[in-house]
């Protein structure tokens, strides 16, 4: 691109201690986990986020601020949708792909998106970002689930807004569950606690597994949980067998695997990742129906970990309002849109101002029905 900016072709070429270096300066033992290289390099290295699988690298990196990106022939695995602008763009006869995502792939987590050590920086990159969208032929560039300043960033930086919608935990600072139970409602109370009986008297139990404890054999049957449940949601799930053991080669002492046991053998599994006091739930499968084992699995024995934790936050992934009623709370997504084209920019600009006042819109409505007691 520049002497100042290039196009980097993956996360191997730029190396563990420069990425870190810009995502992690404080040198926090427990760093956002989506932010590292680690990661990243899970992904690349394991053939989950390729160009066979319509993911080139292309990330952006300048003396002192690296954006992760890559060069996208489809609109998969993002979690923000753009379908539509897509085929708006060639109904107009143009081609919407190749595109520019500045995310981590599969992984709709909230983090910084342009890993930079100044605010100058950061702006600067998100200037030259824009501008790559020409240089290299591109329609466009999303930055997807970046945070409310980068958002704001961008915003000035003359990018296109858009906001989006998620559910959180948050922990005050319970010293148990029943602590949390006791700030809901008496109804939603008794709902939770039968949900939780029900998965407890169908004989399930649960291993929480961290650092060493996590075995290949773990990992083997997490993965066919993951296979069987994703590929019945999605049809082709994402990440291949060899990521998981390179996460925990590398990210084992930040990740959280939950496996359920009944009658002895492993029957479901939770996959979260914990850093900078949150812990993020990522992936789910299962390979038994019980009632409420997916919400036991995933956001009770989620909450306990964090109380156990002291974590500040659960993060339980993208969409499901029925994470409401177990506690979970609406909260704004962000990200920031370059268009090449004109006339689509404009067509989306209009759109994402109506888009944006329907979400908060949205999001003060679920918060009315919200399941703690009310303050009369």
């Amino acid at each position: 691109m520049t002497a100042a900016a290039r196009l980097i072709t993956s996360a191997a070429e730029i190396g563990a201690a420069r990425w870190n270096e810009l995502a992690n300066p404080q040198g926090l033992a427990e760093p956002h986990p989506f932010t590292t290289f680690e990661f990243f390099a899970a992904l690349e290295e394991s053939g989950s986020a390729s160009t066979d699988t319509g993911w080139q690298a292309a990330h952006l990196l300048s003396g002192d601020a690296l954006m992760p990106m890559y060069l996208k022939s489809h609109s998969y695995g993002e979690y923000v949708f753009d379908q539509a602008w897509a085929q708006a763009l060639e109904r107009a006869g143009g081609d919407y792909y190749p595109k520019l995502q500045a995310c981590v792939p599969f992984t709709p987590v909230t983090g910084r998106r342009v890993l930079a050590q100044s605010d100058d920086a950061r702006d600067a990159l998100l200037k030259t970002a824009a501008a790559a969208v020409k240089q290299i032929g591109a329609s466009s560039l999303h930055i997807t689930f970046l945070t409310r300043e980068e958002w704001q960033a961008a915003g000035d930086a003359g990018y296109l807004q858009r906001m989006g919608q998620q559910f959180h935990w948050e922990n005050p600072g319970y010293s148990s569950f029943e602590q949390f139970l006791g700030e809901l409602s008496s109804a939603k109370r008794k709902t939770l606690r039968k949900e939780r009986a029900r998965v407890r008297d169908a004989g399930v139990t649960f291993d929480w597994l961290t650092g060493s404890d996590i075995s290949e054999t773990h990992w083997d049957q997490f993965f066919e949980f993951y296979m069987d449940t994703g590929g019945r949601k999605w049809g082709t799930p994402y990440l291949t067998r060899d990521f998981f053991s390179r996460l925990g080669q590398t990210l084992a002492h930040q990740t959280f695997l939950i496996m359920a046991k009944r009658d002895g053998k492993y029957i479901a599994g939770a996959l979260n990742l914990f850093g900078e006091g949150v812990l993020f739930g990522r992936n789910w499968g299962a390979v038994q129906y019980i009632p409420f084992l997916h919400f036991e699995t995933c956001y009770y024995q989620a909450i306990d970990f964090a109380i156990a934790r002291d974590l500040k936050r659960v993060e339980a992934g993208a969409q499901g309002e029925h994470k409401l009623l177990r506690g979970y709370l609406p909260v704004q997504t962000y990200s920031a849109h370059v268009i090449a084209h004109k006339g689509l920019a404009r067509a989306v600009d209009d759109f994402l101002e109506a888009e944006r006042a329907a979400v908060a819109e949205h999001i003060a409505e679920l918060a009315r029905h919200a399941p703690f007691k009310k303050i009369s």
